[in-house]
């Protein structure tokens, strides 16, 4: 239900402030409540103004410094403040305008000074910069801005794209840094693992070599004791030979193998191990002939 008046009487509803005339003259404000009027004294109800918050949107289009139009949305939120309805009842003809102008004036001083990066991290700044203005001046006309909210900043189409161009670009160049560490990594991982399997390898070796040893220098001492008239030559042989037949026996096992065959018999045994025990005699009377 609005305000509802009549020649005598007059009921001014909440949030709202009434402006009384006498012979056309402003008498007094009148609060929200029930008021009686004397219409043969020239008193009568000139208007009504709501106090209750009211918001404008303004949309300024305006050039940054680096010459990228924008359009910068402001949401300007006023309300009529009661002790001076009568400035705004009187001095304002259309306060959406003359808000709006000085919007314009403010945003279009102040953003041709920012790049459009600095745009979006000091919008807030641009909105405290209309807001001071704004109060400066409205509120001699009775009016107090409660807020001013930068709603959104909006490029120009062919900016946008540009920017999520280099966005993606900057992501692509990020992800491409990252899959190379990790590939150099893993480099490095596998060559670590690798180094350290050789190693263990030749160890395994090394140990294989020395067991293998360790038991032909055993057997050869086991047989000779237990043999008389044996020398170690002699065991040494038959062990090589033993050996020998237990390699050709594992080959023809295997059909996977690929074997390269020499010439081979129990001869060519004996002739191998005197080969390895001259070349060990002739490096020993060699070392011998240095000292």
């Amino acid at each position: 239900m609005g305000n509802t008046f009549c020649i005598f009487v007059g009921c001014i509803q909440q949030s709202s402030v009434g402006v009384i005339e006498r012979w056309g003259r402003f008498e007094k404000l009148a609060e929200p409540g029930l008021h009686f009027f004397n219409p043969f004294a020239g008193e009568c109800v000139a208007g009504v103004l709501s106090t209750r918050i009211s918001s404008l949107d303004v949309r300024v289009e305006t050039k940054t410094k680096d010459n990228v139009f924008v359009q910068l949305l402001c949401s300007i939120q006023y309300r009529v403040v009661k002790e001076n309805a009568d400035d705004a009842f009187y001095e304002l003809e259309n306060p959406k305008e003359q808000i709006q102008a000085y919007v314009f004036d403010v945003v279009r001083a102040l953003v041709p000074r920012m790049n459009l990066d600095e745009l979006f991290e000091q919008k807030g700044e641009v909105a405290k910069a209309v807001l001071e203005e704004l109060e400066k001046v409205m509120g001699e006309y009775g009016y107090s801005i409660e807020h001013i909210l930068m709603v959104d900043i909006i490029p120009d189409a062919s900016v946008r794209r540009a920017m999520n161009e280099i966005n993606a670009a900057q992501r692509m160049q990020l992800a491409s840094v990252y899959k190379g560490e990790a590939e150099k990594v893993l480099l490095v991982k596998k060559a670590e693992a690798d180094a350290e399997a050789k190693y263990l390898g030749g160890l395994g070796v090394a140990r294989q070599r020395q067991a293998i040893t360790d038991g032909l220098r055993e057997n050869i001492l086991n047989f000779s004791h237990k043999v008389e008239g044996t020398s170690a030559k002699e065991v040494m042989d038959l062990i090589m030979i033993t050996q020998y037949f237990d390699t050709i026996k594992d080959l023809g096992n295997s059909s996977k193998n690929t074997t390269v065959f020499i010439p081979h018999g129990p001869g060519h045994v004996r002739d191998v191990s005197e080969q390895i025990r001259n070349g060990l005699m002739e490096a020993a009377s060699a070392q011998v002939n240095i000292e």
